[in-house]
């Protein structure tokens, strides 16, 4: 299997979870999004999307200038909130200046 394809499949699961979690993170739960927990760096799902708190540290090749979380459609923080809940990350909050390889824009 070559490096191309193993990342296809990687970011299709990727994706693939990202949707099937939208309807979760839209309905909310009963927590509000400041009693979230944010993500960590060691959580297992942020290091498979490549997950950084800071969109300006990401090293990632598919990373493209001005992309963050608040810029998401998974993202579903208030508008000029610091952090908020995130489609990949049930019952966890994530940075809005925050990156990861899941990233899709806001349409």
């Amino acid at each position: 299997m070559t490096a191309c394809n193993s990342l296809s499949r990687r970011r299709f699961l990727t994706l693939a979870a990202a949707v099937a979690a939208v309807p979760v993170a839209l309905h909310g739960g009963d927590a509000q999004a400041a009693d979230l927990p944010l993500v960590t760096a060691d959580d297992p799902t942020a290091k498979g999307v490549g997950y950084v708190a800071d969109a300006a540290t990401a090293k990632s090749p598919a990373f493209k200038a001005g992309s963050a979380c608040a810029k998401c459609a998974l993202y579903s923080g208030a508008a000029g909130a610091a952090s908020g809940p995130c489609g990949i990350f049930p019952g966890k909050a994530v940075s809005a200046k925050g990156w990861c390889t899941a990233f899709a824009p806001k349409g």
